[in-house]
């Protein structure tokens, strides 16, 4: 009889340290877990420029060069959307076509002008996002009426710094 009660206290105690262990793990995913949607706010991306090449065999019709890193400040909107600045080269006018950014991953596509070139720059981003950032690389393909069409990969790492300044003293500040 005495051994019967203890198989059954002791099925009892694994059982109950079992549901222990159980929420110690919830917790512990709730804590890396994903947000839904990217954080808002101002963020800081630092591209590294990982491959240049012509596609016309021309000369790129392009400020950035190989191996440099360039550094972007730009906004993330309340919903989630990241300004086309964050993931566009400097001075071009961009839009965002398609967007997947939803659950940790991270997928944009944008057709973006430049002043002096007839034709369309065409960067896609593929990469993850955190509570704190994001990370991925963005590939561009160039389609000019003219020469100096090109494909550029930038390694992208990007983290949050703080609100995105108040719209009418952004405007006051340009």
């Amino acid at each position: 009889m005495e051994l019967i009660k203890l198989a059954c206290v002791g099925g009892l105690a694994l059982a109950l340290a079992a549901c222990g262990g159980e929420k110690k793990e919830e917790a512990a995913a709730a804590e890396t877990a994903v947000p839904a949607k990217l954080a808002g706010g101002l963020y800081e991306v630092s591209a590294e420029v990982t491959q240049l090449a012509s596609t016309d065999n021309s000369t790129p019709a392009t400020k950035s060069k190989q191996g440099e890193t360039q550094l972007i400040k730009a906004c993330v909107s309340a919903d989630g959307q990241p300004e086309p600045a964050l993931l566009g080269e400097a001075g071009d006018k961009c839009e965002i076509k398609n967007s997947y950014i939803r659950n940790g991953r991270m997928s944009a596509q944008m057709s973006c002008t430049r002043e002096g070139q007839l034709g369309y720059v065409m960067p896609a981003m593929m990469g993850s996002y955190s509570a704190d950032g994001f990370e991925g690389e963005i590939n561009t393909l160039t389609y000019f009426s003219a020469d100096g069409d090109y494909r550029l990969t930038r390694k992208v790492t990007a983290k949050r710094v703080g609100d995105c300044p108040a719209e009418g003293a952004a405007k006051s500040a340009a």
